[in-house]
C-alpha cells in the first residue's frame, strides 16, 4: 500500500467518524421524528462507507459483504420508519 493511500484511508475514516458523531447528535437532539429518521439514515450510510474503507484498508472481502448487509437492512428500516411516520402503521 502506498503512503498516499494509507493516509487517505486514515483521513477518510476520521471524517466518517466525525460525520457519525454529528448524526448521533442530531439523532439525540432532533426536534422532530423526521429529523431523527434522517439522522438514522445518515448514520447507517456513514457506517456502511466506513466498512467499505476498512475493507480497502485491510484487503478483506468480509467488510464488503457486511457493508452490503448494512445497506440492505438500513434501506428496509428507513422505509418502514417512513411508512410508520406517514400512516401510523407498518403492516396493513
Amino acid at each position: 500500500m502506498t503512503p498516499i493511500l494509507f493516509w487517505a484511508l486514515k483521513f477518510a475514516l476520521f471524517l466518517l467518524a466525525v460525520a457519525m458523531l454529528c448524526a448521533v447528535s442530531r439523532l439525540l437532539v432532533g426536534p422532530s421524528a423526521q429529523d431523527r429518521v434522517m439522522a438514522l439514515d445518515c448514520l447507517y450510510v456513514n457506517g456502511m462507507l466506513m466498512m467499505l474503507v476498512l475493507g480497502i484498508n485491510y484487503a478483506s472481502n468480509v467488510y464488503f459483504e457486511a457493508a452490503l448487509l448494512v445497506a440492505i437492512f438500513g434501506f428496509v428500516g428507513s422505509t418502514a420508519m417512513a411508512k410508520f411516520l406517514l400512516r401510523g402503521e407498518v403492516i396493513e
